[in-house]
């Protein structure tokens, strides 16, 4: 096993990550980043997005908005050029008739999906916890 949180497996990585202890002086920067990226990855087109092109690699822009259900058009270009600024994905335009462009995860990309993977861990680990909570306050 390596020392290198992004050359294990998601599930380890994302473990790992969620077991880090925090520093205790925190950069404005970097807090000013992470309430940032929060409310952008707790955006569900952001997740399901990075979900998306993880798994398919690279697609279309076209066959992007058929697997993100639900989704516009308008609002998938606003996910995208976001996504893009802030490094997640690269935009490969190719010079045809019609206009073909390509979406790709960037390595950035990619590490914060396996960040997240946390939640999807700790989610599995404390499922019945939940709905027994849920299930207790809905009987009120």
């Amino acid at each position: 096993m390596t020392d290198n949180p992004y050359e294990a497996s998601p599930e380890r990585r994302a473990k790992r990550l969620a077991e880090a202890t925090p520093p205790t002086e925190c950069d404005a920067r970097v807090e000013r980043l992470v309430t940032e990226l929060i409310g952008r990855v707790a955006d569900k087109w952001t997740m399901i997005i990075l979900e998306v092109l993880e798994e398919h690699k690279e697609l279309r822009f076209t066959q992007l908005a058929r697997k993100v259900e639900g989704i516009s058009q308008k609002m998938l270009t606003q996910t995208l050029r976001q996504m893009e600024r802030d490094g997640m994905v690269t935009r490969t335009i190719h010079p045809v008739i019609p206009p073909r462009v390509d979406y790709r995860l960037t390595p950035l990309g990619l590490s914060l999906g396996a960040a997240f993977c946390g939640v999807w861990i700790w989610a599995e680990k404390n499922l019945s916890e939940v709905e027994a909570a849920r299930s207790a306050f809905d009987s009120k």
